[in-house]
């Protein structure tokens, strides 16, 4: 049996998604979530734009395949 089928990933349901709300509301308390989710989006945000302004060295030089000095991809 692997984890992913223990858990049955991908196969929620409303009665799951309601335990688990439930179970986050009695782990945090509710006036705790709304500062949690916006921690959360302002990381996502922060995550986003950085990963907009780095571009892959790869990119920037055309590949020779007879150069052995390049990297392989």
């Amino acid at each position: 049996m692997t984890l992913a089928s223990l858990f049955l990933i991908g196969n929620f349901g409303t009665t799951e998604i309601l335990l688990i709300l439930f179970v986050v509301i009695l782990l945090f308390g509710a006036k705790r979530i709304p500062e949690l989710a916006k921690g959360l989006g302002k990381g996502i945000r922060e995550f986003k734009d950085a990963s907009k302004d780095e571009k892959p060295e790869f990119h920037d030089r055309p590949v020779n395949p007879s150069d052995p000095t390049q990297p392989r991809l």
